[in-house]
C-alpha cells in the first residue's frame, strides 16, 4: 500500500505494499521501543492481506487457523496495540479494523467505505480535519480525535450496478 487510496480499489502489487507496511511497521516499533510480538504481527500480516475493514471475531478465527489463541482477548489485545500504535485504524461504522496505509505517522485519515463490498481505502484527510478544527475553535472547542468515514460505492461495485 501506498499513500494512494485508489489501490485499494484498483490492482496493483499488493504483495510489494505488503511487505513495505510490515517493514514500516517494524520500524515504527522499534523506534517507539514495543514489540511487535508474533501474535501482533499475524494480526497486522492479517488485516493487510486485504484492503476492506475486518472485524475482530474475523481477525481471531485467522489467528486461530494460523496457530495462535481463539479467545477473544487475544484478538482484542492485539487490535488495540496496532491502533495504540498508528499500525492499524478502528472503522466504527463497521466495527471492524483495517490496516494503516501510513504507520506509525501522525496523520488525518478520511476512510471510504464500500457500501457493498466493504472495501475501504484511507484517504489523506488534512483539510478535512483543517476545516473541523476551525469550526470547533470558533466556538471555543479543541478537537482531540475525529474518525471521519463516507459510506458509497467503490469503482468495481459501481461498474456492477450501472
Amino acid at each position: 500500500m501506498t499513500s494512494d487510496p485508489m489501490l485499494a480499489f484498483h490492482e496493483h502489487d499488493h504483495a510489494a505494499c505488503t511487505v513495505d507496511l510490515l517493514g514500516q511497521a517494524e520500524a515504527a516499533c522499534a523506534e517507539a521501543g514495543v514489540k511487535l510480538t508474533p501474535v501482533r504481527r499475524a494480526t497486522l500480516e492479517i488485516l493487510l492481506a486485504d484492503h476492506r475493514a475486518m472485524g475482530a471475531y474475523e481477525v481471531l478465527e485467522k489467528l486461530g487457523k494460523a496457530g495462535f489463541g481463539t479467545q477473544p482477548p487475544v484478538a482484542y489485545r492485539a487490535l488495540d496495540f496496532l491502533v495504540e500504535q498508528g499500525l492499524a485504524h478502528r472503522i466504527r461504522r463497521l466495527n471492524a479494523f483495517t490496516a494503516c496505509i501510513h504507520p506509525a505517522r501522525k496523520h488525518a485519515p478520511v476512510f471510504l467505505i464500500c457500501a457493498a463490498c466493504d472495501a475501504v481505502a484511507e484517504a489523506g484527510g488534512a483539510r478535512v480535519r483543517a476545516a473541523l478544527d476551525a469550526a470547533a475553535a470558533s466556538i471555543g472547542f479543541e478537537v482531540e480525535r475525529a474518525n471521519v468515514e463516507a459510506l458509497g460505492l467503490c469503482p468495481a461495485c459501481r461498474e456492477a450496478r450501472a
